[in-house]
């Protein structure tokens, strides 16, 4: 069985990260694990956690008014799941849902906090990271967004 540090390090999220912040994020991870359809957070909780999905899938969806739950992403294995706990009010954004079992590696948003204050330059690299998942998720919105309206060419 490979410890955390090991599950870390071979997730693509972190692929070629400084060794010297393996033990710093290790030690505000732990391993979990949900069944198909149970929640990881709901919209306006606490946004508490991040995920490094290592197995399964997850449907990040969205309540809107007077329709059905919209899936607006389904994340693989080898993908990162929330962000909202870097950010002011570390609020969950939307809901997460497992649509197959999953294993994660989730980390404490508030000992990741802690951990970036304390070094900046660990906090910068994963900005650096969370920006990148940011962007390629915004894209791949707009394109949605695109083919919804009819207006992609």
């Amino acid at each position: 069985m490979k410890n955390l540090k090991a599950l870390i390090q071979e997730h693509p999220f972190f692929a070629g990260l400084d060794a010297a912040y393996l033990d710093l994020l290790a030690g505000c991870a732990k391993n979990v694990q949900f069944a198909a359809g149970e929640h990881l957070f709901h919209e306006g909780d606490p946004a508490d956690q991040f995920y490094l999905v290592r197995a399964g899938q997850v449907a990040l969806e969205l309540h809107v008014p007077g329709r059905a739950v919209e899936i607006i992403e389904s994340v693989p294995a080898g993908e990162v799941i929330g962000w909202s706990w870097l950010f002011k009010p570390y609020l969950w954004q939307f809901d997460a849902r497992a649509l197959k079992a999953v294993r994660a590696t989730a980390f404490d948003g508030r000992c990741l906090r802690g951990k970036c204050d304390a070094n900046h330059d660990l906090g910068y690299e994963l900005a650096l990271r969370v920006a990148q998942v940011m962007m390629q998720r915004l894209q791949a919105t707009r394109l949605r967004l695109l083919d919804f309206y009819g207006q992609r060419p």
